[in-house]
């Protein structure tokens, strides 16, 4: 036993390289890969995790634009992930506002939506999938911004 603690561990440069290019190929955040004892883990931290701040800024004119013009400015939300109308993410993918560059966004702030209307679009595997609202009401806030990666589970949108 106190032969495989003197041992190093031998990395394979080249392994890791292709696991770090699938990361950016499939937009995951990590993979593990397991043989035998040995256990190999590359990730990355999402590009735009924030919402809020800088990232708001950076949101393209058709979603930021409907806000300055809203007659009330809706209430911060304190845990976007803990709101009872967060409308989450199914799939890992990546987010899109509108249904083509330059085409105005689905929703924004303050925007009344039925049940079944398209809040956005997740694209996975080059798949066009739609987001709907689960049901009528609001939109509070836009938790993420045009292209911006996603992950499972991940609130997107909150509808109240």
């Amino acid at each position: 036993m106190a032969d495989n603690i003197a041992t190093p561990m031998q990395v394979d440069p080249e392994f890791i390289r292709k696991l770090a290019l699938l990361l950016d190929e499939t937009q995951l955040t990590e993979i593990e890969v397991e043989d035998g004892d040995r256990k190999v883990r590359v990730a990355r931290k999402p590009a735009q995790v924030v919402a809020g701040g800088a990232m708001q800024a950076a949101a393209p004119a058709p979603v930021a634009a409907p806000v300055a013009a809203a007659p009330a400015a809706p209430a911060p939300v304190a845990d976007p992930a803990a709101h009872a109308g967060a409308v989450r993410s199914p799939m890992v993918g990546t987010a899109y506002l509108s249904s083509a560059p330059g085409s105005p966004a689905f929703v924004s702030p303050g925007k009344q939506v039925a049940a079944g209307d398209t809040l956005l679009i997740v694209e996975a595997m080059k798949v066009m999938n739609p987001i709907v609202a689960p049901r009528a009401g609001t939109v509070k806030l836009v938790l993420v911004d045009n292209g911006q990666p996603v992950e499972f589970d991940q609130p997107l949108v909150i509808v109240e």
